[in-house]
């Protein structure tokens, strides 16, 4: 009897190691294994941006201003006068800018009208080719008003004020000044024609000029005379 308690002592000392030895074997199992099963694979999620726009802006860092012709006119025996106006346009438009130029002129065509009689009137010059600036100033019997332009960039200029340098104008990519005069006009005509950005600026200049010849038909009334433009840019 004594026997048989001591082995079933024995006997359950010996399951109670081995129990506790396979509860070691499994916990060390698992912090083996653990950071393997419990991290996996990351999830992917789509990718995704982020965007802002910049507009477009484009307008006039200087704003031309208010030209006096610089020349004595006589009525009679007649005389020239000219006047100019810078005006700078800064874009940040990629693809560049124009810029066109019209005229008040109700009822036409006399652009520059006299200040004391609306009546009196110095003429659009008549000198266009087929609608475009002539090369040099072309005559004539009657008192005659006209404008051209000139940038600072050669390439700025609308190809109407460039010439083949010697005898025509919207043709060749010569720019000097003087050398293409157009008539004014109620509709807009474009001087500038850029196709960059101009972010620090971009500058150009208008010319005026007032022609009398000697015995005009009709004499121009004593009296001073006025034209008034608008300047419009756009953004290609």
């Amino acid at each position: 009897m004594q026997l048989t308690q001591q082995h079933l002592i024995l006997s359950a000392k010996q399951a109670f190691v081995l129990s506790l030895a396979g509860i070691v074997t499994l916990v060390s199992t698992f912090m083996v294994f653990e950071p393997k099963i419990s991290r996996g694979q990351a999830a992917v999620t789509p990718d995704f941006r982020i965007r802002q726009t910049i507009t477009a802006e484009t307008s006039f860092l200087v704003n031309p201003a208010n030209v006096t012709m610089v020349g004595s006119i006589a009525g009679l025996s007649g005389g020239n006068a000219t006047g100019t106006t810078r005006y700078v346009v800064r874009s940040n438009n990629a693809t560049g800018y124009y810029v066109d130029i019209s005229f008040f002129d109700n009822p036409g065509p006399h652009a520059m009208r006299g200040d004391i009689d609306g009546g009196a009137q110095i003429r659009d010059y008549g000198g266009d080719v087929a609608g475009q600036p002539s090369f040099n100033l072309t005559a004539s019997t009657a008192a005659q008003f006209a404008y051209s332009n000139y940038s600072s960039t050669t390439s700025d200029t609308d190809d109407s004020f460039l010439s083949n340098g010697t005898s025509a104008c919207n043709t060749g990519i010569t720019q000097v000044i003087g050398r293409c005069w157009k008539s004014p006009s109620t509709t807009g005509f474009r001087i500038i024609d850029r196709n960059t950005a101009a972010a620090s600026g971009a500058t150009s200049t208008l010319y005026f000029r007032v022609r009398v010849p000697s015995n005009p038909n009709p004499i121009p009334t004593a009296q001073t005379y006025t034209a008034t433009a608008t300047l419009s840019v756009f953004v290609q």
